[in-house]
């Protein structure tokens, strides 16, 4: 069988390749051919059509600037369904472009499968109607997700949530605090606060500058930034300067580190995304930001057009506030730096969010592979 699967983001790179691995244990002569990045590589033996570093614009500005790009991307995904003919499409979250494929797929005659919905629920609720059009199955990895798509008449199968059994796996390469802390050159003396500012070089620079500055008013810890993959080292103290944070440069990045890094702090700052599951699964207390030019009258056009409670998925997941979201003009250096203090000693707060993690594992379920899972439900319909 021949799958061409889709993924354009760093966090996509990780469950897809769970996915290809899933696949490749039910049909050991399957081929791949995929959009994606060096872990889908790892797991498929074989080189990326486009890396995912190469797709991963964000917001209305920065899409509108790479459009031609974007659109030659789309030409090449055609070309590859129409001279390749895969068997299946397995798409993975990345809606704008993926629905595009999904539909042109459904339109040749292909399969279009999706792993990991669009956040429909969020907003842009429309996209349902595509959903249900063109997609022949959709694996959900967020438990309220089959009530949502059931109000809608479409019946979508929760394969559970591949952060618990990645961060289950993950965790028996870790070495002790101690070992990490030198193996990296920290300082064996003093706690750390990781900062996680996201994979997108926006996300960097919106957000990494007030991180940074909340933080320094903990002397007591030291500052270490998980690396993003697709972003080169130099950037991350390029966008300290530019912000005029001083003695930047002394501020460790560690890359291909990030889960360890974040097990091993006393608690994290985090950009919304799926690094907050992430953390959440780990048990370090976190402190999640959102920062986008943000103005007070953005956040209020966002407020309405967004549909849910809250933003980030341990909240989202419990169906409570078990995390402060710092979101646009709120995501500053003093409101960082003020629900981060109660969180690194052990205070009524701390021990608060850490009972909600337990809420949110429990709602998550057990640490099966879901992208195992999907992958034997994308076998057994194209048997």
């Amino acid at each position: 069988m021949r799958y061409f699967l889709i993924a354009g983001e760093a966090s996509g790179d990780l469950h897809a390749a769970q996915l290809i691995k899933g696949i490749k244990a039910n049909d050991s002569s399957a081929e791949f051919a995929f959009f994606g990045g060096d872990l889908m590589a790892a797991a498929a033996g074989c080189a990326p059509l486009v890396h995912y570093r190469e797709m991963a614009f964000m917001g209305f500005i920065e899409v509108l600037k790479h459009i031609g790009q974007i659109a030659g991307f789309l030409r090449l995904a055609k070309r590859q369904i129409d001279q390749w003919q895969p068997h299946a499409v397995v798409l993975v979250d990345y809606p704008s472009f993926n629905l595009k494929v999904a539909k042109y797929a459904h339109s040749r005659g292909i399969l279009p499968f999706y792993f990991i919905s669009p956040k429909v629920w969020a907003w842009k609720e429309y996209r349902v109607k595509q959903i249900k059009r063109y997609i022949t199955e959709l694996y959900s990895i967020l438990p309220f997700e089959t009530e949502f798509y059931a109000r809608h008449g479409y019946k979508v199968e929760y394969v559970g949530n591949p952060t618990v059994k990645e961060m289950a796996d993950v965790r028996k390469t870790f070495v002790t605090e101690e070992q990490f802390k030198l193996d990296n050159g920290l300082d064996a003396s003093r706690p750390i606060i990781a900062l996680l500012p996201g994979s997108r070089h926006k996300e960097i620079r919106d957000n990494l500058p007030e991180m940074v500055a909340a933080c320094r008013e903990f002397p007591d810890f030291q500052i270490v930034i998980g690396g993003a993959p697709s972003i080169d080292k130099t950037e991350y103290h390029e966008v300290l300067k530019r912000a005029g944070i001083e003695g930047s440069d002394s501020i460790k990045v560690l890359f291909g580190q990030s889960h360890q890094l974040a097990a091993h702090s006393r608690a994290a700052v985090v950009t919304s995304g799926t690094a907050t599951l992430e953390t959440a699964v780990l048990g370090t207390p976190q402190v999640v930001c959102y920062r986008m030019n943000g103005s007070k009258r953005v956040y209020n056009l966002y407020k309405h057009l967004l549909k849910v409670k809250y933003v980030s998925l341990p909240n989202l997941i419990a169906d409570e506030p078990i995390l402060t979201e710092l979101l646009l003009h709120y995501c500053n250096r003093r409101s960082i730096a003020d629900t981060l203090s109660p969180l690194l000693g052990d205070t009524p707060q701390r021990r608060a969010m850490l009972a909600g993690y337990s809420r949110m594992m429990a709602r998550l379920g057990t640490a099966d592979c879901a992208a195992t899972a999907a992958a034997k439900l994308v076998a057994r319909l194209n048997n």
